[in-house]
């Protein structure tokens, strides 16, 4: 069974920007997102893919993911995914032969940033970069499909964590 293990933090500063080795475009939006999994559709450049992940918080959970038609997940995400769509782009960055990937999200999440780690399996050790801050991998409001449901926007400012 895939699985997908990461870490997700706040940053501290903008100090990871020197070392960005690509950036990438997303958007995605959610067909499906309850208590028990999230059916998504993610779109950069000239692909699509289908993903479905268990709703599982923490830092382990089943994933599955499936290259689709471009031309469909375009119209899948315009037609059928729940609204605001998740618009971020993702920042490459390699810190100690480990790689980091930064979402600095726009749209209704604009000012909202966050750093993810995905590691090969549990337990396995990684070092946090002095620019990663808070960890808020068990906090439901950082995860995507919640983002969606509750944009950053929205958020109360005494309730965001720095």
């Amino acid at each position: 069974m895939p699985i997908e293990i990461e870490h997700k933090f706040l940053l501290k500063n903008d100090d990871w920007q020197k070392n960005i080795s690509k950036s990438i475009r997303y958007k995605q939006g959610y067909l499906v997102s309850d208590n028990k999994k999230s059916v998504r559709i993610r779109i950069s450049d000239n692909k699509a893919w289908l993903n479905i992940k268990s709703a599982t918080i923490g830092t382990y959970r089943q994933e599955y993911e499936y290259e689709i038609p471009f031309k469909e997940g375009i119209e899948i995400l315009d037609t059928l995914c729940e609204k605001p769509i998740i618009e971020k782009t993702r920042h490459f960055v390699t810190y100690k032969q480990q790689l980091w990937e930064i979402d600095v999200f726009e749209g209704a999440n604009l000012g909202l940033i966050v750093a993810e780690i995905e590691l090969t399996k549990i337990g396995e050790k990684f070092h946090k970069p002095i620019w990663a801050g808070a960890e808020v991998t068990d906090d439901l409001r950082y995860y995507n499909n919640s983002l969606c449901n509750n944009p950053f926007k929205n958020w109360d400012p005494a309730n965001k964590k720095k």
